[in-house]
């Protein structure tokens, strides 16, 4: 009896490998771009669709075929913005991120962020305004006009990432560059607003691609014979202590810190120093600081745009004595700013009540803003009792929106 024979399947063909999708990253940007007037930012995260940040909220971005981005698809998106730049390409392999710019000709320029998480890559791409906002585009305190005419000091502007620094340190310069027959250099990581020499030479290095870091760029500009110098950012005790040095050997010095008011500005310059140091920093600060400029952006009713509001501290007998001797009670610098509106100084809480009261913002939407919220609310009893009885606040009524995106 015949064994009956198993007839066995023909092999199955193997599996045709999955192909990467082609992304063409810049007309991706453009149209992401062109979803609203008001974009501040782009976003693109393995798992979510492509998103736009506008007036501080995420939006996102379905477009057929990448309703969700893979960790292949934002490698794409990141290679092709590093392009053959070996610097961010070595950066991102080494430490985990790398920051630099990029521009599509005609649309737009960008400062950049790609970074590793989770074993793949995100990137945050901020829009950097092709034309460098105006003092009055950006409806910036009259007081700020007199930095233009400082001749020597340190001036700070500081806030959270994305409250303005760039724009109103790029407003002041143009002006400068406008008005002042100097030569101004920068450092920058990355150069942002492009700078065209006008009564001003403009002299602009970047990290990485010009210097190897603000230190070292700083150093040498003391070698070559700037009257400003703009410092991206004090990121460390050496570039603190070389600012220093060049503001009080004549030459005004423009540079931000990631700090929410001014006496966290003090603190935050004095704290990276060692214990012992610290008074003679604070005599040297005192002497040479001009302005310290905080920002913070507010949603306004309806969450469209942000405005600014915007503290000042300026040097006066005062406010210099306080940063050398240090704050005590009644002897703050936030009262200084209080008693000093005569003489150009303003505070947030008090910028925040004049926005509530003007209609420009939500008063429960911005007591999260507010320096001392409890302190704000009472100062503001009058109109909240005239809301509750319906009675319309004094000085309410339409008010210029103040954006800035930077």
């Amino acid at each position: 009896m015949e064994t009956p024979t198993q007839t066995l399947p023909p092999p199955a063909e193997p599996s045709p490998a999955p192909t990467q999708r082609k992304i063409h990253s810049a007309q991706l940007v453009t149209a992401m771009l062109k979803a609203s007037p008001h974009v501040s930012d782009l976003i693109f995260s393995p798992g979510r669709a492509p998103q736009i940040e506008v007036g501080g909220q995420l939006v996102e971005l379905k477009y057929k075929g990448l309703e969700c981005l893979t960790s292949q698809d934002t490698n794409l998106i990141a290679n092709d913005i590093m392009g053959k730049n070996e610097t961010p390409i070595r950066k991102l392999e080494q430490e985990g991120s790398a920051d630099l710019s990029y521009g599509l000709a005609g649309v737009a320029r960008f400062r950049v962020n790609v970074f590793r998480q989770r074993g793949s890559c995100a990137i945050v791409m901020r829009v950097i305004p092709d034309k460098i906002p105006g003092f009055a585009e950006l409806n910036l305190p009259a007081a700020l006009g007199e930095i233009v005419d400082l001749r020597n000091g340190i001036v700070l502007v500081t806030g959270p990432t994305g409250s303005g620094k760039s724009s109103t340190l790029a407003a002041i310069l143009d002006k400068m560059n406008e008005e002042k027959p100097y030569h101004i250099l920068t450092i920058e990581d990355p150069i942002e607003f492009l700078h065209r020499h006008k009564k001003a030479t403009i002299h602009q290095r970047e990290l990485h691609s010009d210097t190897p870091s603000f230190a070292l760029a700083l150093r040498a500009a003391l070698r070559q014979a700037p009257k400003v110098i703009l410092v991206g950012e004090m990121r460390d005790r050496e570039t603190i202590e070389i600012a220093l040095e060049a503001a009080e050997t004549g030459h005004l010095v423009l540079s931000t810190l990631h700090t929410i008011d001014a006496s966290k500005t003090v603190e935050r310059i004095v704290g990276v120093f060692p214990l012992g140091d610290q008074q003679a920093i604070r005599r040297r600060l005192g002497k040479a600081f001009r302005f310290i400029v905080s920002q913070r952006l507010l949603p306004t009713k309806g969450g469209r745009r942000r405005v600014a509001a915007v503290e000042i501290l300026k040097s006066t007998m005062r406010t210099r004595e306080y940063i050398e001797k240090g704050e005590a009670e009644g002897k703050t610098l936030l009262d200084a700013m209080r008693d000093g509106t005569t003489e150009g100084m303003q505070h947030f809480d008090g910028e925040i009540e004049k926005l509530i009261r003007a209609g420009v913002v939500e008063f429960e939407t911005c007591m999260s803003y507010a320096t001392n919220a409890g302190n704000l609310r009472l100062e503001m009893a009058d109109f909240l009792e005239e809301r509750a009885t319906g009675t319309p606040s004094a000085g309410s009524g339409e008010s210029t929106e103040i954006e800035i995106e930077r």
